[in-house]
């Protein structure tokens, strides 16, 4: 199986107010960073090519991953906030025999490495050939499974990523999942305050 992980890492922490990717998260307090915690979730399930696109404040991301089996690579229009400029970047710099890419949040610290494990099964019992987005309760969330079939519309720019999706419902497959993290990330500092305090309890 190849497989790469691209983790999307070039925001500017708008809503946050604070850079989010090096707030402290894990155990013992500030032991990792919510970008360390995705990095090592993609480890744990697995995945050996990891592939971070960073952007604003890129020299600590990189600093935060130092440790990690992560690449870093920098998408230089990260000002423009459009998520498609870093998905580009990440497609191009992933190796080109993976079979599939997975699209993953770098805000995203409560992904389970069980979900990706169960996102990767599916996609390789469909022989790669199938769009996986994992759904709790009927709602998309992430990462999501693009097929190497997919990355050539992607990366000629037509449209944006939703819009590349929505021409392939009928080759997309929604695997169920039974846990809310899947649709979880941390853009305010409510949704980190609350994040911490669920992993204490």
């Amino acid at each position: 199986m190849s497989v790469a992980a691209i983790v999307l890492a070039a925001g500017l922490s708008r809503r946050m107010g604070r850079f989010k990717l090096t707030l402290p998260w894990g155990e013992p307090t500030g032991a990792r960073t919510v970008i360390g915690q995705v990095v090592a979730t993609l480890e744990t399930a697995g995945i050996a090519e990891i592939v971070v696109v960073t952007g604003y404040r890129s020299a600590e991301v990189m600093g935060a991953l130092a440790d990690t089996s992560a690449r870093c690579v920098v998408n230089p229009d990260y000002a423009s906030g459009a998520m498609l400029a870093s998905v580009l970047v990440g497609l191009a710099a992933v190796s080109q025999q993976c079979m599939a890419a997975l699209l993953c949040l770098g805000d995203q610290p409560q992904m389970e490495p069980g979900v990706v494990q169960a996102i990767l099964a599916a996609g390789q019992s469909a022989d790669w050939q199938t769009i996986i987005i994992p759904s709790y309760q009927r709602r998309a969330g992430h990462p999501i499974l693009l097929p190497r079939w997919l990355w050539g519309e992607i990366l000629a720019g037509q449209g944006t990523l939703r819009d590349v999706l929505a021409r392939h419902r009928g080759q997309t497959s929604y695997l169920t999942v039974e846990t809310p993290t899947v649709l979880a990330d941390l853009d305010t500092p409510e949704d980190y305050e609350t994040a911490v305090r669920l992993r204490q309890t």
